[in-house]
Formats: structure tokens, sequence, C-alpha cells
């Protein structure tokens, strides 16, 4: 089967890997924008770049270009879990398989966040922040999850018919 520039294969198939990195990123956009905006509502105390917190000062964090870094450090982050979502449960049909890999992504950013210093303890940051990321890491599974499963198994078929 050939390729084609856009990484999408001749004959109807798609390219797992370019599709999945392709949806990473918009993942990471949609998130990173969605975190943002949280973060400059106050919903959350987390600064949108606190997965960089080791390796910047915390207050460069707080500015626009620790911002513009931190969103894309993210947008990274997500490419890449949309990888290892096509590998490891890229077969898996329906939402719930995203939504799980959104919760346990926000629950390693939880245990892992303090211990690596990239953020408070649970016990610190308060329910506001600690109910506004589980549920962006929860939107964020769900919208890698099913977009995978969508593509790659026979999701399509769930659709009404003469739905395009």
């Amino acid at each position: 089967m050939k390729e084609q520039s856009g990484g999408e294969a001749l004959k109807g198939g798609t390219n797992p890997f370019a599709y999945s990195l392709k949806i990473g990123l918009f993942a990471g956009v949609f998130g990173g924008l969605l975190r943002w905006a949280f973060y400059e509502m106050k919903f959350t105390t987390m600064v949108p770049g606190y997965m960089l917190e080791p390796f910047f000062r915390h207050n460069y964090l707080h500015t626009i270009w620790g911002i513009v870094i931190g969103f894309a450090a993210y947008v990274l982050f997500s490419a890449a879990a949309a990888l290892l979502y096509q590998f490891t449960m890229g077969k898996l049909r329906g939402p719930w398989p995203g939504l799980a890999y959104g919760a346990v992504w926000g629950l390693i950013v939880f245990v892992l966040g303090p211990i690596f210093g990239m953020m408070e303890k649970i016990n610190i940051i308060g329910w506001n922040t600690l109910i506004t990321e589980f549920c962006v890491f929860l939107i964020w599974g769900l919208f890698i999850g099913y977009s995978i499963a969508f593509e790659f198994t026979d999701e399509a078929s769930r659709e009404p018919m003469g739905a395009k």
C-alpha cells in the first residue's frame, strides 16, 4: 500500500501513527486552551505550564512566554499520549476507554506531580483546582480515545443512515 504525502494510505486506509499524532496535537491545543481559560477564570490555581515546573522557575511560568512554552509542552505531551493510546488501547470501542485513559493520566499527574515538584500536594491545591483539572483530563482523554476509536473501529456503523 502506497503512502500519500499527508500520511494517509491509499485505498481508504488511515495511517495510525499520523492520525494519532494529529489527534494528539488537536487534543493538546484544545486541552491547553481550555486549561489556560480555566486558569485565567480562577477555576484552577495550577499555572498552564505546570508540567515544566521542574525545569523552569515558577515565576517564569506566570509570564506570557512561560504560558506559551507551557502550552507547547502540553501539546507535545498530548501528541505522545495519543500515540501511546493508539498502540495500547487503539482497538477498544466507545467513549469509556478514553474517559478511563484521561482519568488514569489525571491520577498519575496528581500522584507524581507533587513528587516531581510540578504542583502542590493534593490536600493543599483545593477542591476547585482538583475537580477542574480532573475534568479537563477526562475531556482530553475522551477526545483522544473516542476520536481514535471512531477512526479505527466500526464506531461509524452506529451513525444513523444517511449521516455524513
